[in-house]
């Protein structure tokens, strides 16, 4: 990227624009790139994680339309990719949201021409006015599937249980909740991530594999429960990389 949008400053790590860099995309800046690669070395399989994580969105995006769900929230969206949600179903009605200038300029060139799917500029810190733009744009009498990939673990505790709770409360039975999530695994290190992304645009809240299940109160699980990304329903068992374990992920079924 040569240049940024108006109200945009390059010279800020953004949390969605280094998580391109670790998927070895091309749309950040070079202070992303240094705080990525901070990150690595103090973590280094988070790119692994990534792509572990995004084979986690293609596998429960397919899973919650075989099971008739064919509304798509994704929340927290990120830089467009490869795989990217309304490609996954393109028979399901996508709404993408982020906050982020770069992530929605870059969300709306690739959408431009694309039927049954919107990108919204909202914060889901602030879940009001997020279900307020949603409100044209879904169903809430029919289920819909919440994606929140590698989104919670940077909203702190009270505003994230606070979204999903009034999420859930929209939202009728059968309707899905889609979950990844940063667990503090390392400790030791802990911190110094902690410090790199004080420095971004958003801070990390880590949460205990309890704390994250909290998040599914109302729901019902679907097997394998709450997992590791690799561990959730694998296309292929024996493939290598199943014990990453940057996190958790779930997808629930709201009863």
């Amino acid at each position: 990227m040569d240049s940024a949008p108006e109200g945009v400053d390059p010279n800020v790590p953004n949390v969605a624009r280094m998580y391109d860099y670790y998927l070895d995309g091309k749309d950040n800046f070079a202070a992303d790139r240094a705080a990525a690669e901070q990150i690595l070395k103090t973590f280094p399989n988070t790119k692994e994680g990534c792509r572990a994580n995004r084979a986690f969105l293609r596998r429960a995006v397919r899973h919650v339309v075989d099971e008739g769900v064919l509304q798509i929230v994704d929340l927290g969206a990120g830089l467009p990719t490869q795989g990217n949600t309304h490609e996954i179903a393109p028979e399901a009605r996508v709404v993408y949201v982020d906050y982020d200038a770069v992530v929605c300029v870059h969300g709306r060139a690739l959408l431009a021409r694309k039927d049954n799917v919107d990108f919204v500029q909202a914060d889901v810190r602030e879940p009001d006015a997020l279900l307020e733009k949603l409100g044209g744009l879904v169903d809430f009498g029919r289920p819909v599937a919440f994606l929140m990939l590698a989104v919670l673990h940077f909203v702190p505790d009270d505003p994230a249980y606070d979204l999903v709770a009034k999420l859930r409360k929209v939202s009728v039975p059968g309707s899905r909740l889609v979950i990844s999530h940063a667990v503090d695994s390392t400790p030791d290190t802990t911190p110094q991530a902690l410090e790199i992304y004080k420095k971004a645009t958003a801070s990390l809240s880590l949460r205990t594999r309890e704390e994250i299940l909290r998040f599914f109160d109302g729901y019902e699980l679907a097997e394998p429960g709450l997992t590791y990304p690799n561990g959730w329903r694998p296309d292929d068992p024996n493939a290598p990389g199943n014990g990453i374990d940057f996190g958790y992920v779930g997808v629930g079924r709201k009863l």
